[in-house]
């Protein structure tokens, strides 16, 4: 099926081309969005009298995009989920997920423009691409934790195995120091015990008889 692109396509195409598409692709994708119209007699016609109106409004629209991005490029929002001991996320985190936190921290992000590298089912630092317009994008990170406080650690570098291991490791020394205070405390008792002295047998009093 051949249509006729409104603005740039990443992999596909720039604005005017007429390329080969699947059907598929262009009625659930290209069209519904209005990135693209079939490619007809009238509709290329079309698209040659609105050129110039079209190429104007995609500089526009690119320009409030990079500007959004200077802004947004490098930026860390925090997802708290709930998570196994493992890090293992009971759900995963989504492109809406994505999105909402940004858009609650200011910025104006649809769920369309957030592109996941991979599934985020894990407690963790993952980057995200935004894609703010056909030719600007910004990543983000999203900073996946239980709590706040685990998110802090976890932003100053620390992994969920990392802290796993001194969470394990503090107890351990708690336990540690609980036994050798029970210890320190039973050597305590043994020396305020004195010894009983035992009687003798007779006194000086006593005489032979």
């Amino acid at each position: 099926m051949q249509v006729i692109l409104l603005e740039r396509v990443a992999k596909l195409g720039q604005m005017g081309d007429v390329v080969d598409v699947k059907p598929g692709y262009a009625r659930n994708f290209l069209l519904p969005q209005g990135k693209a119209l079939t490619a007809s007699d009238a509709n290329v016609t079309s698209f040659e009298q609105q050129k110039a109106q079209l190429e104007a409004h995609n500089l526009e629209t690119k320009k409030e995009a990079e500007a959004l991005a200077e802004r947004l490029d490098g930026q860390q929002f925090i997802v708290i989920r709930s998570a196994s001991e493992a890090g293992s996320l009971y759900g995963s985190v989504t492109p809406r997920d994505a999105a909402e936190v940004a858009t609650a921290e200011g910025f104006t992000v649809d769920r369309r423009q957030v592109v996941l590298r991979g599934p985020i089912k894990d407690l963790g630092l993952h980057t995200v691409s935004m894609v703010l317009h056909p030719e600007v994008e910004a990543e983000i990170s999203l900073n996946v934790a239980r709590s706040s406080e685990e998110a802090e650690l976890q932003a100053s570098g620390k992994s969920i195995q990392e802290l796993a291991a001194e969470e394990e490791a503090a107890a351990e020394f708690e336990i540690s120091e609980l036994f050798d205070d029970i210890g320190s405390a039973a050597e305590d008792d043994e020396e305020l015990v004195e010894p009983v002295a035992s009687d003798e047998t007779g006194s000086d009093d006593e005489q032979p008889a």
